[in-house]
């Protein structure tokens, strides 16, 4: 029986990997035999979970230390990864963060922050990934995390930054799906609603937000750990061959209202 989605042999980025999304997903492909680059800031936790990886799914995997906002650490982590584990198949774009704050309010440094990590970040790494590695092997799979909140607004947290970042990484998607098309890369995006991680737990718990959510999401409930892998394990996988330039929302029905 054909398995669709192994990707035994392949070789993936996850960029925010030391905590939350990043994580399962990098546990989600490995589950299916890739090899994974845990890449963020921290180096003990893309360490821990690089040994962690490797000891629960007999793959190979390496933690890197990157900040994705700095092209020049960028640009020497992807030639780190080319020289340690010899391809880049997949990247998937998760490093983000988001400031919480009225509009009037925002500050010029909040705003630009937003924009340099989960916008311009976003494309320096495709960017590098892109050159150094997947138009020269002819094939690639990027996948970038947006937000519902890049597809809508909200009335529960002003995050106007946020917004906008992840607007622009939508879009930016689109952008790189049609440049990149014909050199056997695929780029996508998935727009994540309100998702249970060790940093949103306690608000996701709290019977605000459990009322808020009968209302607003037609589930009735916020994601829990592993819905969001799915997506991911297909945009990464070779059943994915058409699939091109696409905004997949997981967000229980959020942005169908």
């Amino acid at each position: 029986m054909k398995n669709y989605f192994d990707l035994t042999g392949r070789v993936a980025i996850v960029t925010g990997c030391s905590t939350g999304l990043g994580v399962q997903m990098a546990k989600a492909l490995a589950n299916q035999g890739c090899n994974i680059v845990c890449l963020a800031r921290r180096k003990e936790k893309v360490e821990e979970n690089a040994a962690m990886l490797e000891k629960d799914y007999g793959v190979k995997a390496i933690g890197v230390v990157c900040d994705v906002t700095k092209t020049e650490t960028v640009e020497a982590a992807v030639d780190e990864i080319l020289a340690k584990m010899g391809r880049i198949d997949i990247l998937i774009n998760n490093a983000g963060t988001g400031a919480v704050a009225p509009a009037e309010d925002i500050t010029d440094a909040q705003f630009g922050n937003e924009i340099d990590i989960d916008l311009f970040g976003t494309f320096k790494m495709a960017r590098a990934v892109a050159k150094k590695a997947m138009i020269p092997a002819g094939y690639g799979r990027i996948i970038n995390i947006a937000s519902m909140y890049g597809l809508v607004g909200n009335k529960i947290a002003p995050a106007s930054p946020y917004h906008a970042a992840k607007g622009g990484v939508v879009n930016l998607t689109r952008a790189l799906a049609a440049e990149w098309g014909d050199k056997g890369i695929t780029v996508n995006a998935i727009c994540p609603g309100y998702f249970e991680t060790p940093l949103t737990v306690e608000t996701l718990q709290s019977e605000f937000f459990q009322n808020y959510a009968r209302t607003m999401i037609p589930m009735a409930r916020y994601g829990k750990e592993g819905e969001l892998d799915v997506g991911a394990i297909f945009l990464a996988s070779p059943a994915s061959t058409y699939v091109n330039g696409v905004i997949l929302p997981i967000d229980g029905g959020y942005t169908c209202m």
